[in-house]
């Protein structure tokens, strides 16, 4: 190698060495100078199917363990109940005025009523030091960088450690504890699992030399249908095992356990796999997955680990100052919010936790986030840690696109591909439309598409499939993958949108069509007699998803080059569809077909403004539906309105795409301050994951848009993110941005694009079109010139 070529390498390495150092020092860490003493203090690890909780106790360890296959039941319960007649009665009852019998029959003829069938815990591993001890310097971190958890104390003038992480290549959770002890750790390792009403789940085997396994079927003795007891004693099998190997000392099974002594340093191979992706071979799986680890020192699981973690996690950067708080612990960090003061890089460690969590709770080929990602210390959890369409579950897959991480998208299509196939089964048998799916507001592990409801304000809705197809419709526009849009977007949307042909009635008064029998999800209203009502003739959600999947399906076959019979009926009756934006006399958005007032004005579900997000029917263009949404927030928020966690975040979505940084920056405080724990879990309350995925979302939200057909940037920037940059974020059009400002003004955009094309750029007053070359960034300064 000459001179010229070996300084070059030396400078390359210093470089980098550098890089990494930098990184190291202000690395994106939630850390805590105590163990944590609940489940909501404890940190997440996972590798989107195999999850854990990690508490950090230096005498008494739980790591609370998940997979996110673990549910009681089969795909036994049929796709749906009632019949086309009793719609046809419905519906007439309904034009009768005659709501109050309509609540009540749609969940008579149509509901499977409460329902317990829950998502549930894998168990916990329990590492109990056999004698008790004093410690200090105690400090326990997540590290979103590499996605490791460590606790770190000194005890007796020797060092303890604890690293726990999950990997996706390994398909392991790895557990290593050392010290510089020379008399070692003393110490037992044991697997168990809660009871289900009062009755073991599982079966320990007698542990040999170095493994200790746990055995079960996944039961729900206080199961529920029909708002009846039903006891599941059958569901998914599994099985989780652990081996432990180890530096010196000695290690014995006893009594179900593993008692080790003497122990420098010990790794913990933790697998777990279930009969639901490997039939009656699962047991052969985990033997397999952990003879593959075993052969691996620790330091080479957590290399490829980190390497896998790294190529997600690192293709966005957030930096909003303030690194400067990196030296008080997190929960400290967040009572400072909730005491007045600001923490720019605490809201942006937030956009970046939703990022991680997503990586750890949905990778292709593994089940989506469920209502807590996968974690989930529960048998019984809050609402089944099920999958709600009427926003959740959508709200978990908001930020897949827009933060880079489009591939993570992949578990929800495959869910909703088979909810969507048992839909057409539901459409065909209980509403007699024999063309096309729909799915209701709620489903399981068993992709159920029935109506699951004890009162009709929040079952009977009918449009899960339908907000679910947008996700599809999206990820094109981000990603342009005309084959992805050919055999899945289409056939989707399209199925949908045959079940709306079919579903939509003629409204002579009108002269439209309108959707009925219609709720706006889990809202009532007041009707013409003064009750209380939920099914209605016509609702402003219900006419905006319609009309929504019909433009897309429309759009989608103009750039596929499709134009049939099908397209004729859609365009026809989507010119003839009843508004799903319209605006009221007091000036706000009207939630359903008529001016109704409501019982719960602060209603935490903000359906009628669809429109403005996820949808875009409402812009900056529409000028009185724009002016209208803003009312409709805040009369909302005047009555006490985004009140959960996910309603919060949603609501500062809505106030990025009104371009409304100051209510904005006031939300995003307030879900600080009222919905965020201490492991900066989103809480509903209780824990609810789709609060922390919508923050995430909206963060994007405020610093980029391009809903509207071109890159909005900067739309409502936070007054006290004075100083900052992105890079990284995803536009619409397959386009990456970088976003730098500083004094909260615009510094500079960069921006690349996989294939050449023209967009306008617009930053306040100035627009400018700008040609991407292909695989080129391209700088533009805040005057949007190059």
């Amino acid at each position: 190698m000459n001179m010229r070529y070996s300084s070059f390498f030396i400078c390359f390495l210093l470089l980098l060495t550098t890089c990494k150092e930098e990184k190291a020092k202000y690395a994106d860490k939630l850390w805590y100078d105590q163990p944590a003493e609940e489940w909501m203090q404890a940190l997440p690890v996972g590798n989107g199917r195999l999850g854990a909780m990690v508490f950090g106790d230096p005498n008494h360890e739980r790591i609370q363990l998940n997979e996110d296959s673990m549910w009681p039941g089969a795909p036994d319960w049929g796709d749906g109940r009632g019949t086309p007649k009793d719609l046809e009665e419905i519906r007439k009852l309904l034009k009768e005025g005659r709501t109050k019998e309509v609540d009540s029959l749609m969940v008579e003829r149509f509901s499977y009523k409460t329902i317990v069938r829950s998502h549930q815990t894998m168990g916990d591993l329990f590492i109990d030091f056999l004698e008790d001890k004093s410690f200090e310097n105690y400090s326990r971190a997540l590290n979103l960088d590499d996605g490791v958890v460590t606790a770190t104390y000194t005890s007796g003038g020797h060092e303890y450690s604890q690293k726990v992480f999950a990997s996706h290549p390994d398909d392991v959770l790895v557990v290593e504890l050392s010290t510089t002890n020379p008399e070692g750790m003393d110490f037992s390792i044991k697997l168990d699992r809660p009871k289900d009403e009062g009755r073991p789940t599982v079966t320990t085997r007698n542990p040999s030399n170095n493994e200790i396994s746990m055995k079960g079927m996944v039961t729900q003795l206080n199961g529920k249908r029909d708002s009846k007891p039903l006891p599941l004693d059958y569901g998914v099998q599994f099985e989780t095992r652990v081996r432990v190997e180890r530096e010196s000392g000695t290690i014995r099974p006893n009594n179900g356990q593993l008692v080790l002594q003497g122990v420098k340093r010990a790794k913990l191979l933790i697998v777990g796999n279930t009969s639901f992706y490997l039939a009656q071979q699962y047991e052969q799986k985990n033997t397999e997955t952990l003879a593959r680890a075993s052969t691996k020192s620790f330091e080479s699981l957590l290399r490829v680990h980190i390497e896998d973690h790294e190529q997600l996690y690192d293709r966005v950067d957030l930096d909003l100052g303030g690194k400067e708080l990196d030296s008080l612990p997190t929960d400290r960090r967040l009572q400072r919010i909730k005491d007045g003061f600001d923490d720019p890089d605490l809201a942006a460690k937030l956009f970046q936790y939703g990022r991680y969590l997503l990586i750890a709770s949905s990778r292709p080929g593994t089940n989506p986030a469920n209502l807590q990602g996968i974690w989930n210390e529960h048998i019984t959890a809050p609402w089944n840690a099920d999958y709600h369409l009427n926003i959740n579950l959508q709200m978990n897959y908001w930020p897949a696109e827009v933060t880079n991480l489009s591939e993570l998208h992949q578990p929800f299509f495959d869910f909703l591909d088979k909810v969507l196939e048992r839909g057409k089964v539901t459409a065909r048998k209980q509403y007699g439309i024999e063309r096309g799916t729909m799915s209701h507001h709620a489903s399981d592990l068993w992709a159920t598409p029935f109506m699951r409801a004890e009162q009709a304000y929040w079952g009977s809705w009918i449009h899960g499939g339908g907000w679910g197809a947008q996700h599809y419709w999206e990820h094109y526009r981000f990603t342009q993958d005309r084959e992805f849009l050919r055999t899945r977007a289409y056939p989707t949307m399209k199925g949908i949108a045959e079940f709306y042909l079919d579903w939509l009635v003629w409204d002579e008064k009108s002269r439209s069509w309108v959707s009925t029998p219609e709720t706006s999800p889990e809202n009532s209203y007041f009707d013409a007699a003064g009750n209380s009502a939920a099914v209605s003739y016509g609702s402003a959600m219900g006419h905006q998803i319609i009309g929504e999947v019909f433009d897309n399906v429309l759009e989608a076959s103009k750039i596929l080059g499709i134009e049939d019979d099908f397209t004729k009926e859609v365009r026809a009756k989507r010119d003839k569809l009843f508004p799903g934006v319209v605006v009221g006399a007091d000036g706000r958005l009207l939630e359903w077909n008529e001016p109704y007032e409501e019982p719960e004005k602060g209603h935490r579900h903000m359906s009628h403004l669809y429109a403005l997000h996820p949808g875009d029917e409402i812009t900056s263009n529409t000028m009185e539906a724009f002016a209208a949404a803003q009312k409709t927030i805040d009369y909302r928020l005047l009555h006490g309105g985004a009140g959960t966690g996910w309603s919060r975040a949603w609501m500062i979505n809505l106030n990025a795409r009104l371009l409304d940084a100051t209510s904005a920056e006031e939300n995003i405080k307030k879900f600080f301050q009222v919905s965020i724990a201490d492991n900066l879990f989103d809480e509903h309350p209780p824990f609810q994951i789709d609060g922390n995925f919508g923050y995430t979302a909206a963060v994007a939200e405020l610093l980029l848009q391009s809903h509207e057909g071109f890159l909005r940037v900067l739309p409502a920037l936070p007054s006290h993110w004075k100083n900052g940059r992105i890079t990284g974020l995803k536009a619409r059009g397959d386009i990456e941005v970088d976003i730098e400002w500083k004094d909260g003004v615009l510094w500079q955009v960069g921006l690349r694009a996989n294939e050449k094309k023209s967009i306008r750029v617009k930053y306040t007053e100035r627009d400018v079109e700008v040609t991407l070359p292909k695989n080129k960034k391209v700088l533009l300064n805040g005057n949007l010139s190059r």
